[in-house]
């Protein structure tokens, strides 16, 4: 086992052994019968205008690979695009490492649509860049329109709060004014970047942020079924606990989204509202993305099959 092998296996038993002691931490507070009257609780209309938001959130997801796909000078059908963006994404989310696990099943799907091992690396990378556009531009966006949750959690000022959130706001504007002025690679130290068009630089700000909106929207809806808490509020929560599932690598962010979300709004996160969230955003998905590729690997295999048994009959006929 090489060396790169130890330290990821390392850190995928350290991740899962966090999440396993978050999840004691949240569940040892909770009786079973508590944790099945929570999760009644949740009306089923609130529940499926969740997994609406959801399906919204993954819809903008794929729209990431498209963006990427296009700035590569590529074309590829967007049904391919949307089945590519959805299994590897409803799979990576769960299994921990996104960028790696989502990367390797993107590599499966668009290598056998004629992208090269490159363009896949570019891809990967390009969805990475919009993800933490997105992320940036909402979480100053909330810093600004609800500086007091932020400022209670970051242990701050509300006016420092907002100082930061109008910070966080000039990093996609300069990352699309680099887009706008600089036609060129960029280098920097050993490393030299080909930035994408403007019209997919604002792209990429625009939908990354909405693709967030929706996921917080998904929680919102949970977490306002056990009490009155405003949107930017549910922001604030998801913002921060997504971070922190980006830092850690938690498989699913298990056990550090629940941890997040209970510290930040700690009045309205009911167990029974963060076990939806992620039936709704996490499992729902992974049984759907899981399905959808063993059936594709099924028909990628047969398809296969017919094109080599032409292959033989065309050369028999020749010889």
């Amino acid at each position: 086992m090489s060396l790169k092998s130890i330290i990821m296996n390392g850190l995928l038993v350290a991740a899962l052994c966090l999440a396993v002691f978050l999840l004691y931490r949240i569940f040892q507070n909770y009786s079973l019968d508590e944790i099945v009257q929570s999760v009644r609780s949740i009306p089923l209309s609130t529940f499926f205008t969740a997994l609406a938001f959801a399906a919204a959130s993954y819809l903008c997801l794929s729209c990431f690979d498209l963006l990427a796909i296009r700035s590569l000078g590529k074309t590829l059908p967007y049904r391919k695009i949307v089945l590519a963006s959805f299994i590897s994404l409803s799979l990576g989310h769960n299994i921990g490492f996104a960028g790696l696990s989502s990367g390797a099943f993107r590599y499966r799907f668009y290598s056998r649509w004629g992208l090269t091992t490159e363009d896949v690396a570019k891809i990967i990378l390009f969805c990475g860049v919009t993800v933490g556009l997105g992320l940036i531009t909402l979480g100053g966006l909330a810093l600004i329109v609800n500086p007091g949750d932020a400022a209670r959690l970051l242990r701050i000022d509300a006016p420092r709060a907002r100082i930061f959130g109008v910070l966080a706001l000039i990093v996609p504007v300069v990352y699309a004014s680099l887009a706008f002025f600089i036609r060129s690679k960029l280098h920097l130290w050993r490393w030299s970047f080909q930035l994408p068009r403007f019209s997919i630089a604002l792209a990429q700000v625009g939908v990354g942020t909405i693709n967030f909106i929706f996921v917080s929207a998904c929680l919102h809806q949970m977490l306002s079924t056990f009490g009155d808490v405003a949107f930017f509020r549910s922001v604030t929560a998801y913002v921060l606990a997504n971070s922190a599932i980006l830092a850690t690598h938690v498989p699913g962010g298990l056990g550090v989204l629940e941890a997040t979300v209970s510290y930040a709004v700690p009045q309205e996160a009911s167990i029974g509202a963060l076990i939806a969230f992620r039936c709704a955003y996490f499992f729902i998905p992974l049984a759907l993305g899981a399905t959808l590729l063993l059936i594709s690997e099924l028909v990628f295999r047969r398809s296969r099959g017919a094109d080599e048994e032409a292959d033989e009959r065309a050369e028999a006929q020749s010889v």
